[in-house]
C-alpha cells in the first residue's frame, strides 16, 4: 500500500484545484523555494492523516482556508488516493480515496465517497499500519531538533507511549478508582450493620405486646368487612336488576332505531327509483314522438316503391317465354354431356386393365422368346469355338458390348421418360386452364347472378348500416341526456359533502411512514381495529399509521379501561370515541346526514356518470366504425358494380381462349402417346439386352460343352411351347384392347367437337340475352320489402314502447304506495322509540344512586385492606349481630392505642436487610480482591511491553546508526534512579525488577571508534551529530513499528554531506527492501539523487502549484537554493 495521489483544494496556499501526478511507490522528493507551498503541502498530508488537525474551532478552521484577493473560499478538502492492491484497508477495493473537507462551520470525512466519522477514520488508519502511539511515520520541521534536544525523561516517555503503555495507565486507573469506591461502599455498609443490630434488640421487646393487638384488630376488620359485604351484594342485586331492565329496554330501542334507519333507507332508495323511473318515462315518450316521425316517412317510401314494381313487372313478362326455350335446349346439351362422361368414367376402368393385361402377357412372351434364343445361341457355340478360352473371351466381348447398349439404352430411356413427364405436365396444365375456362364460361350467368346479387346486397349493406346509424344517433341523444342528469346530481352530491366542512387532509410518502408497534390489549373484549379492515398489503405502512392504536369495545366504560392502562385509542360499536388522553366523542348520530352515505351516494354518482359517460364514448366510437363500414360498403357498391361491368365486356375473349386451349391439348395427347411408344419400346430393348448380359455372364461362369445338357434341352423345349401359347394369348388380348380404345377415342372426339362447342355456344346466347331489367325489378322489390319491413319494426317498437311506458307508469303507482305505507310505519316506530327513551332516563337515575352506594361500600373494603381467612365466616350472621361484636371489639382496642403498630414488619424488614447487606459486603470483598489482581496483571503486563520495546527499538538503533556511521558505534541506555545503565544485554528478570526505578533513556554514540569505553553523550556532540542521532532514533521507532509510507519535512537541514549520502541511501535501502514509501521535502540533493519522482512547488498569484519534474530540474534547483 502507499499514497499514489494527493488532491488539494482550498488548502492554505493551494487556492485551485491542484491534481498531483501520481507518486513512486518508492522515493518521492518535493523541491522549491521557501515560502513557495512545500510545507503547505506537508501540512495538507497532516491535515488527512495525523492527529495535528483536532477539534479546531472557527478561526482555527478559518485560518486553514486560502487568504487571497478575488472570492474568498468557504471551504477546502484535501484527498489522498491509496493503493490498495495488498488490501491493507480492509474495503475489498483495489483504490481507496479519503478525503477530509472543511468549512466555516464543517468538519467531515468521506471515504470512497462516502461520509464517514474521525472515529472511522483512526480506526482504518490504525489497521493500515498508521499507529496513533507511534506518530513518527510523519516527521515535521522542528522535530528532529526537538528530539535532539529532548531530555532524557521525555525519550523515557516517549519510549513508554510506543510501547503503548498509555493503555494499561488508563486500565490501572480505572481499576483503582473502582476499588476506592468499593472500599467506601464498604464503610457504609458496617455502618448500617451496626445500626440494624442496635434497632433489632429493641423491636424484640415490642414484638409480644404488638400481637394482642393484631389479634383484636383481625377480629375488627373480620367484622366490617362482613357488614360491608352484606350491604355490597345487596346493592349488586339492585344493580342486576336494573341493568336487565335497561338491557331490555336498549335492545327494544336499538331495534326500534335500527328499523326506523332501516326505514328511512328504504324510503330514500324508493324515492331514487321512483326518480329514476320517472326520468325512463320522459325518455319513453321521446322516443315515441321519433317513432311516430319515422313511421309517416316509411310510409310515403312505401308507396312510392309499390308503384315502380307494378311498372317494371310488365315490362319483364315478355321476356319470359324465350327464356323457358334457351333453357330446355341448354339442359338437352347437358344431359348428352353427362351421358357421355359417364360411359367414358366405364370404358377406362376396363381399358386400363386390358392394357395391364397386354402388357403382361407381351413381358412373359418377351421372357420365354429370350430364353429360347438364349439356349439356341449357346447350342451353336459348342460348333463356333474350339476351346473354352476362345469362348470366353468372346463372351467378354459380347458383355462389354452388352453393358455400352444398355448404357445407351438408360440415357435413352431418360430422355423418354422426361419427355413424357413434360408433355404430361403440359397437357394437365391444359386441361387445368380448360376446366378453369370451362367452369368460368359456364358459370359466368351464376357469376354474373352472383355479382348481382353483391352489387344489391352491397346496397342493401349500406342502406342498412345507414339505418344503424340513425339508431345510433338516437340511442346517442338519449345517453347524452342521462349523460347531462347524472353530471347534475354528481354536482349536488360533491357541493353537499363540501358544505360539511370535512376537515384538513395531510399527505405523508409511504415510504416514510414507521409506524411503531402498539401493545394492544389481548381481551375477547377488545379487538384490533386493523383485524377488521379489509386492505391492499401494500399500502399496510399507512394503515398501521393511521389505525394502528386503535381498538373497539362494547361500550365507553370498557374503552375508556383500555384507553387509560394501554394508551390506545378506543372506537365503540356505536361510534362513540376516547382516546389516551382521556378525551370522548360520542353522542346521536343522525342516519340521514351521515357522512358515509353522502360518501357511498356520491360514489355511485360518480360511477353512473363514469359509466354514462363510458357508454356515450363506446357509442361514439361505435358511430365512427359505422361511418368507416359505410364508407368501405359504398366503396365494395362500386367495385361491384364494375366488376359487373367488366364481365360483360369480357365474354367474348373467353370463349376464344377457350377454343385454343382445346386445340392445344388434342396437339399434346397425341404427342404424349408417341413418348409413350418411344420409352415402353426402350424399356423392352433393355430387358431382352439384360437378360442376355446374365445369360452371358452365366455362360462365362460355366463350363465349356459342345452341346447342351439334358436340363437345358428340357428347358429350350419349355422356352418353345411356352412362346407359342403365350403368342397366341398376346394376339386375342390386344384384339380386345383395340376395341374398347376405339370405343373411348369415339366418345372423346363426340365430346371435344361437338357437344361441348354446343354447350358453350348455348351458355353465351344465355348470358347476352339477359336483360339488364331484371335487376331494375329486383331493385324495385328489395326497396318495397325494406319499406315493408321498416314499416313492420316501426309498429313493433311502438308496440313495445307503450308496453315500457304502461309498466313503468304502473310501477311508479305501486312504488308511491310503499312509500306511503313505509312512512306511516316510521311514525308508530318514533312513538314507541319516545316510550322507551323516558324508561331508560329513569333507570339511569336509580342506578346513578345505586352506583355511588355501590363504590362507597367498595371502598370501605378497600381500606380493611388484606382481609384474614377468617372474615368469611361472618358472612353467615346478620346485620344486626355483627354490629354488637364490633363494639366489643372497638372497647377492646382502646386500651392498645400507644402500641407500636409496626413492631413486627420493622423487625422482619431489618432482618432481610441484615441479611442483604451481608451478602452485598461479601460480594464488595471479592471485587476488591479481583482488582487487585487485575492492577498486578496490569504492571506486569505494563513492564513487559516498555522492556520488549526497549530491546527493539535499542537494537534497530544501533543498526541504523552502524548503516549511517560504518566506523561508529551507537546505542540506546536507560537510566536508573540509582545512576546505574541498563544494557539491552541483561536478562529480562533483572529488567523487570528495575522498571521501576527507570529515570529516562540516554544515547550513547562514538563516531570514529567500536569500543564502548570510547563512547560520548549526546550532549558532547556537535549539531550536525546531534541530528544524526536524532534521525537514527526516528528510523529506529518506525522501523519498530513499520508504516507503509514515511513523510519527512527537511529532515536532512542540519546533517553534514557525508551523512545527508548515507541518509539518501539508507531511504533507498528501505524503500527497496521492505517496500515503504517516502515522500521528502528538501533544500538538498542526495536524496534528489536516490529519488524515483521528483516534484516542484511553485508559488504565483498567491497560489501554489505542484507539478512533476526531472530529476535534472530538481539538481538545478537546490542546487541554486544551496548557501554560496
Amino acid at each position: 500500500m502507499y499514497i499514489k495521489q494527493i488532491i488539494i483544494q482550498g488548502f492554505k496556499s493551494y487556492k485551485d484545484q491542484t491534481v498531483m501526478e501520481p507518486f513512486s511507490p518508492k522515493t518521492n522528493v518535493i523541491v522549491g523555494r521557501n515560502g513557495s507551498g512545500k510545507s503547505n503541502f506537508f501540512a495538507a498530508i497532516r491535515f488527512v492523516l495525523s492527529d495535528a488537525y483536532t477539534q479546531m474551532s472557527r478561526e482555527e478552521r478559518q485560518a486553514l482556508l486560502h487568504e487571497g484577493s478575488g472570492s474568498a473560499v468557504m471551504s477546502a478538502y484535501v484527498e489522498i488516493i491509496f493503493d490498495n492492491s495488498d488490501d491493507r484497508f480492509h474495503t475489498g477495493n483495489k483504490e481507496v480515496i479519503l478525503r477530509r473537507t472543511i468549512g466555516l462551520k464543517k468538519d467531515e470525512y468521506s471515504l470512497d465517497k462516502k461520509v464517514v466519522t474521525k472515529v472511522d477514520v483512526t480506526n482504518l488508519l490504525e489497521t493500515a499500519g498508521f499507529s496513533k502511539s507511534n506518530p513518527y511515520y510523519i516527521v515535521p520541521q522542528g522535530r528532529v531538533t526537538a528530539l535532539t534536544n529532548m531530555k532524557e525523561s521525555d525519550r523515557l516517555n516517549l519510549l513508554k507511549e510506543v510501547a503503548g503503555t498509555q493503555v494499561y495507565e488508563s486500565r490501572r486507573t480505572e481499576s483503582l478508582k473502582i476499588m476506592t469506591d468499593t472500599n467506601n461502599k464498604r464503610e457504609k455498609i458496617d455502618e448500617l450493620l451496626d445500626y440494624i443490630k442496635e434497632r433489632l434488640s429493641e423491636l424484640e421487646e415490642e414484638k409480644e405486646e404488638l400481637r394482642g393487638y393484631q389479634d383484636k384488630d383481625r377480629e375488627r376488620r373480620c367484622l366490617e368487612y362482613a357488614y360491608h359485604r352484606k350491604d355490597q351484594v345487596a346493592v349488586e342485586e339492585a344493580l342486576e336488576e336494573l341493568e336487565e331492565s335497561r338491557q331490555g329496554g336498549l335492545e327494544d330501542t336499538d331495534e326500534n332505531r335500527d328499523a326506523y334507519n332501516a326505514g328511512e333507507k328504504v324510503i330514500a332508495s324508493l324515492d331514487a327509483e321512483i326518480h329514476k323511473l320517472q326520468k325512463q318515462m320522459e325518455l319513453l315518450r321521446i322516443d315515441r314522438r321519433q317513432l311516430e316521425e319515422d313511421r309517416r316517412e316509411n310510409a310515403k317510401a312505401r308507396a312510392k316503391a309499390e308503384l315502380a314494381v307494378k311498372s317494371l313487372s310488365d315490362s319483364m313478362s315478355a321476356q319470359e317465354q324465350a327464356k323457358e326455350e334457351h333453357t330446355v335446349e341448354l339442359n338437352r346439351v347437358k344431359t348428352a354431356i353427362s351421358s357421355k362422361e359417364t360411359e367414358l368414367k366405364k370404358l377406362m376402368p376396363e381399358l386400363e386393365k386390358r392394357k395391364w393385361r397386354e402388357a403382361e402377357v407381351r413381358q412373359a412372351l418377351d421372357t420365354a422368346e429370350a430364353g429360347r434364343q438364349r439356349l439356341l445361341t449357346k447350342q451353336t457355340r459348342g460348333t463356333q469355338f474350339r476351346s473354352k478360352s476362345e469362348r470366353d473371351n468372346w463372351l467378354r466381348k459380347e458383355i462389354d458390348d452388352l453393358n455400352m447398349t444398355l448404357g445407351t439404352q438408360k440415357a435413352t430411356r431418360l430422355d423418354a421418360e422426361e419427355q413424357v413427364s413434360n408433355i404430361q405436365t403440359t397437357i394437365q396444365e391444359l386441361e387445368e386452364e380448360i376446366e378453369a375456362l370451362r367452369q368460368k364460361n359456364g358459370a359466368f350467368g351464376s357469376d354474373r347472378a352472383a355479382l348481382a346479387e353483391a352489387y344489391n346486397k352491397a346496397k342493401d349493406i349500406v342502406h342498412k348500416l345507414q339505418e344503424e346509424i340513425k339508431q345510433l344517433r338516437k340511442k346517442d341523444d338519449t345517453l347524452d341526456k342521462e349523460l347531462q342528469d347524472a353530471q347534475e346530481e354528481k354536482v349536488k352530491a360533491e357541493n353537499a359533502l363540501q358544505k360539511q366542512a370535512g376537515g384538513r387532509i395531510t399527505f405523508m410518502p409511504l415510504s416514510r411512514l414507521q409506524p411503531k408497534a402498539a401493545k394492544l390489549p389481548n381481551a375477547q373484549d377488545a379487538i384490533p381495529l386493523l383485524n377488521k379492515i379489509k386492505y391492499n398489503p401494500e399500502y399496510e405502512r399507512a394503515f398501521r399509521q393511521v389505525f394502528g392504536t386503535t381498538i373497539v369495545c362494547r361500550d365507553l366504560t370498557v374503552g375508556s379501561q383500555y384507553a387509560k392502562s394501554h394508551g390506545v385509542n378506543v372506537v365503540t360499536l356505536d361510534g362513540d370515541t376516547t382516546n389516551k388522553r382521556g378525551a370522548m366523542t360520542g353522542g346521536y348520530i343522525d342516519p340521514r346526514s351521515s357522512r358515509l352515505d353522502a360518501l357511498q351516494s356520491l360514489k355511485e354518482s360518480r360511477e353512473r356518470y363514469d359509466v354514462l359517460k363510458e357508454e356515450v364514448s363506446v357509442l361514439q366510437r361505435e358511430l365512427e366504425k359505422k361511418d368507416q363500414e359505410v364508407s368501405l360498403a359504398q366503396g365494395e357498391e362500386r367495385k361491384a358494380e364494375q366488376q359487373l361491368r367488366q364481365m360483360d365486356n369480357s365474354h367474348g375473349p373467353l370463349r376464344a381462349e377457350l377454343n385454343t386451349k382445346n386445340s392445344q391439348a388434342a396437339l399434346a395427347r397425341d404427342r404424349l402417346e408417341t413418348a409413350i411408344g418411344r420409352r415402353d419400346l426402350v424399356d423392352k430393348n433393355m430387358k431382352e439386352f439384360g437378360d442376355i448380359l446374365h445369360a452371358h455372364e452365366a455362360e462365362l461362369a460355366s463350363d465349356f460343352k459342345k452341346a447342351l445338357t439334358a436340363a437345358e434341352e428340357r428347358q429350350l423345349e419349355e422356352f418353345s411351347s411356352r412362346a407359342q401359347e403365350l403368342q397366341k394369348e398376346w394376339n386375342e388380348v390386344t384384339a380386345n384392347r383395340r376395341e374398347l380404345e376405339n370405343r373411348k377415342n369415339k366418345h372423346q372426339l363426340d365430346l371435344r367437337t361437338n357437344l361441348q362447342l354446343k354447350l358453350d355456344q348455348l351458355t353465351g346466347q344465355a348470358i347476352e340475352g339477359a336483360s339488364s331489367g331484371s335487376d331494375d325489378l329486383r331493385d324495385a322489390k328489395r326497396e318495397l320489402k325494406k319499406a315493408q319491413n321498416a314499416t313492420a319494426l316501426i309498429e313493433s317498437q311502438l308496440q313495445e314502447n307503450d308496453k315500457q311506458l304502461d309498466s313503468t307508469e304502473s310501477k311508479v303507482t305501486h312504488l308511491e304506495k310503499q312509500r306511503g305505507q313505509k312512512e306511516e310505519e316510521l311514525q308508530e316506530i318514533a312513538r314507541e322509540i319516545a316510550k322507551q327513551q323516558k324508561r331508560i332516563d329513569r333507570n339511569i337515575q336509580k342506578k346513578a344512586l345505586l352506583t355511588a352506594r355501590a363504590a362507597e361500600c367498595a371502598k370501605n373494603i378497600r381500606d380493611l385492606g388484606i382481609v384474614p381467612d377468617d372474615a368469611f365466616k361472618y358472612e353467615r350472621f346478620d346485620a344486626k349481630t355483627i354490629s354488637n361484636r364490633l363494639k366489643k371489639v372497638a372497647d377492646a382496642l382502646k386500651k392498645y392505642k400507644h402500641v407500636n403498630k409496626k413492631a413486627l414488619e420493622q423487625y422482619n424488614s431489618f432482618t432481610v436487610q441484615q441479611e442483604q447487606l451481608m451478602k452485598r459486603r461479601e460480594e464488595l470483598d471479592q471485587s476488591q480482591r479481583s482488582i487487585e489482581e487485575l492492577v498486578q496483571h496490569l504492571d506486569q503486563r505494563k513492564d513487559e511491553a516498555i522492556e520488549r520495546t526497549f530491546k527493539q527499538v535499542s537494537k534497530e538503533f544501533a543498526t541504523i546508526f552502524e548503516r549511517l556511521v560504518p566506523a561508529g558505534h551507537g546505542r540506546l541506555v536507560i537510566q536508573r534512579r540509582t545512576d546505574r545503565r541498563v544494557d539491552p544485554e541483561e536478562s529480562e528478570d533483572e529488567h523487570r525488577s528495575s522498571v521501576e526505578n527507570y529515570t529516562g533513556v540516554g544515547i550513547s554514540v562514538s563516531f570514529n571508534s567500536k569500543v564502548a569505553d570510547e563512547q560520548q553523550r549526546i550532549q558532547q556532540l556537535s549539531g550536525g551529530q546531534k541530528s544524526l542521532c536524532a534521525l537514527c532514533l526516528i528510523f529506529a521507532l518506525q522501523q519498530t513499528e513499520s508504516s507503509p509510507m514515511v513523510i519527512f519535512d527537511e529532515v536532512d537541514a542540519n546533517l553534514d554531506a557525508q551523512y545527508r549520502t548515507a541518509v539518501a541511501g539508507l531511504l533507498q535501502s528501505i524503500s527497496d527492501t521492505a517496500g515503504t514509501q517516502f515522500i521528502c521535502t528538501t533544500f538538498r540533493p542526495e536524496i534528489v539523487h536516490v529519488a524515483d519522482k521528483c516534484y516542484g512547488v511553485l508559488f504565483r498569484n498567491k497560489n501554489s502549484t505542484i507539478n512533476c519534474v526531472s530529476t535534472e530540474q530538481a539538481l538545478d534547483f537546490v542546487e541554486g537554493q544551496a548557501p554560496k
